[in-house]
């Protein structure tokens, strides 16, 4: 609207000839019904125009307050309650004492540079602004809103003021919507707008973050005696309004845009086919064990294709940094934190196939995919249930003999206890675990009685290594308790891993 319709202050023809909206029309109507008493006071007291609406008026909280700007309101309120008009200009332009220009569409950006926003709308196109900076790709939005804890407490002062000097008024005692809810109801649909997006419960979130400055805070600080006498008072029934009852800010909020997505999730199974590389990026003394991680050279990969802020690798179980992992692969997953973008398909397949033909090919991948977050609850419902199958080396210290096969296949679904191991005492709880070996069977090795092949399946969480030694009598049975000898593992491979009914 331009200042040529805009009506002033003690002049209501520009409502009644047309030349201004509808919108504005219901806004100088809900100005006009105001009380006028406590609308002098609060504006004398600093309280900006959309304040003196949120604290007053009975009615909801209206959007349409976004799209008129503050002088308006102010001649219209001034209107309404008879005040002055003479100081509107350096009204308009002070910090208002509750809302600390929130409201306002007021603030200082990072660099302590000043922006004031007319309506909602030219504040929306601001947010905007900031928010494609980010580059995230989104249809809908969430929008969430932080002051403050000054915003609370001057509002606090300013009601309990209302309260004890127009108590037997009722539209003091309605409840009044807070600062970030008001500023939601302003500023949403100008932002759907500018955004081109619809808001609901989205996985991505725009946060605006009002803060004060460090003198600011430090000033607020220095106010705990007062803040601690003002609520003495409050307890007392004092109702007086002071200098001293809020906290003084003379400059705008700083206000910062923050955009989050909710992570995102990648699922395949991955390979290791070399017994230097560790599972998750492994450092020890500020010294890297093993030549690189599964966890790097997957997740290192997905990440820049997602252009997120960082990622998560999670595994249906593990294995040590010398042990294969080979046959269909071991399920996990890649979560993405903040991801601007999601990959396509066919930009994945050309993720896996890089990994593939790495010229070390040290890991593989495949049925690489993008998936839901409930994947995850389902990794987790499966531990129970998962399996696992190896092939172990193993070296017993007696020449291996017919019988020994036959009794060792015979061992099916075999019970062993298994106390935390020696090797993990420092970083595992002592605990002592039942698990299950369901089958076992023995390839012999031609030119060798000592040497054989042993290949097995058992219930996930079982220590393969341990189970062939014995640790020290700390897993019983035992496959050299069986064999009546010591029996050591000389090298170990994952040959598959089953998660459940997947």
């Amino acid at each position: 609207m331009s200042d040529e319709t805009k009506p002033s202050a003690g002049d209501s023809s520009g409502l009644s000839n047309g030349l201004v909206s509808d919108s504005d029309r219901r806004v100088y109507q809900a100005a006009q019904s105001l009380h006028s008493s406590s609308v002098k006071d609060l504006l004398s007291l600093g309280v900006c125009e959309r304040c003196v609406f949120r604290l007053v008026s009975v009615e909801p909280f209206d959007s349409d307050l976004s799209s008129v700007s503050a002088s308006t309101l102010r001649s219209w309120l001034e209107e309404a309650s008879a005040a002055a008009a003479a100081s509107s200009e350096s009204s308009c332009s002070r910090v208002c004492i509750v809302c600390l220009g929130v409201l306002q569409f007021v603030f200082s950006d990072a660099k302590q540079t000043l922006a004031r926003s007319e309506c909602g709308s030219d504040y929306a196109a601001r947010v905007t602004e900031l928010v494609k900076r980010e580059g995230h790709e989104f249809d809908s939005f969430g929008l969430e809103v932080s002051v403050p804890s000054t915003v609370v407490e001057n509002e606090r002062a300013v009601l309990l003021y209302l309260k004890g000097k127009y108590e037997t008024e009722g539209w003091v005692q309605s409840e009044k919507i807070s600062v970030k809810d008001a500023l939601k109801v302003l500023v949403l649909d100008p932002l759907k707008a500018s955004l081109g997006a619809k808001s609901d419960s989205s996985s991505f979130h725009i946060r605006l973050t009002y803060s004060m400055t460090s003198d600011e805070v430090q000033d607020a600080s220095e106010t705990t005696h007062e803040r601690k006498k003002r609520k003495t008072d409050e307890e007392n029934g004092s109702t007086s309004m002071s200098e001293n009852s809020f906290e003084k800010v003379y400059e705008p909020c700083i206000l910062s845009v923050n955009c989050n997505k909710m992570p995102i999730f990648f699922s395949g199974r991955y390979f290791k086919y070399s017994r230097n590389v560790s599972q998750t990026r492994w450092i020890i003394d500020d010294e890297r064990m093993g030549e690189a991680s599964v966890e790097e050279l997957i997740g290192g990969n997905i990440l820049p294709a997602c252009l997120g802020d960082s990622y998560k690798f999670h595994a249906a179980g593990r294995e040590d940094i010398d042990v294969r992992m080979l046959g269909s692969g071991r399920p996990f997953l890649i979560e993405v934190q903040n991801s601007r973008k999601c990959p396509s398909q066919q930009s994945l397949m050309e993720i896996e196939e890089k990994i593939n033909n790495s010229e070390k090919k040290l890991v593989g991948v495949k049925d690489l995919k993008f998936i839901g977050s409930q994947c995850w609850a389902m990794m987790r419902e499966g531990e129970a249930e998962k399996q696992k199958q190896y092939a172990a080396l193993v070296w017993i210290a007696r020449p291996l003999e017919e019988k020994d096969i036959n009794s060792i296949s015979s061992l099916i679904e075999l019970k062993i206890l298994q106390k935390t191991p020696v090797r993990v005492l420092h970083r595992r709880s002592p605990l002592e675990r039942e698990r299950t070996i369901h089958w076992m069977k023995v390839e012999k090795i031609k030119g060798s009685s000592h040497y054989f092949l042993l290949h097995l399946c058992t219930q996930a969480g079982t220590y393969i290594k341990e189970f062939v030694h014995g640790d020290l009598g700390r897993t019983s049975p035992s496959m050299g308790s069986i064999l009546g000898c010591r029996a050591e593992i000389i090298q170990l491979d994952v040959t598959d891993v089953k998660m459940g009914d997947s």
